[in-house]
């Protein structure tokens, strides 16, 4: 199974904010859209950071709510794993539960595409052993 099927379930949109926008915008967009993390970026097809609601408290307890006028370039990550849409969805697991990623940017020839969550890979893998299962009792049962 590779990232594009999980793709196909969910869908390809990508929410992205500007490094420059200040971190107050970056919490009216996370509750607007209702997701947990923002790709950086300044022209909405490269990858410049990520940036998370765990990031905001983070940088919330070290430094005060001072951050929250600031940019979001203060506050993002820079050093970004990216997945390919060609990509085996069991190393995509791999990958996320190695470095702790609960979000990972999906490329197409080296442009954003998209963003994949855990709880997207989880919900594929339950889909795909409930799908198992059917098959499996559906054999058993002929």
């Amino acid at each position: 199974m590779k990232i594009s099927d999980v793709l196909r379930s969910k869908g390809e949109g990508v929410v992205t904010i500007r490094p420059a926008d200040t971190v107050h915008r970056l919490l009216e967009v996370l509750a607007e859209h209702r997701i947990g993390a923002l790709v950086v970026s300044e022209d909405g097809s490269s990858v410049a950071g990520i940036v998370s609601e765990r990031d905001v408290v983070r940088h919330l307890h070290r430094s005060g709510v001072g951050i929250l006028d600031g940019p979001v370039s203060f506050i993002m990550t820079t050093q970004v794993t990216t997945a390919d849409i060609d990509d085996e969805l069991e190393t995509l697991a791999r990958t996320m539960t190695d470095k702790r990623i609960r979000h990972l940017p999906v490329t197409l020839n080296g442009r954003l595409h998209a963003i994949v969550s855990i709880g997207d890979v989880v919900k594929m893998r339950i889909d795909s052993l409930q799908s198992e299962r059917d098959q499996l009792v559906g054999y058993i049962q002929q």
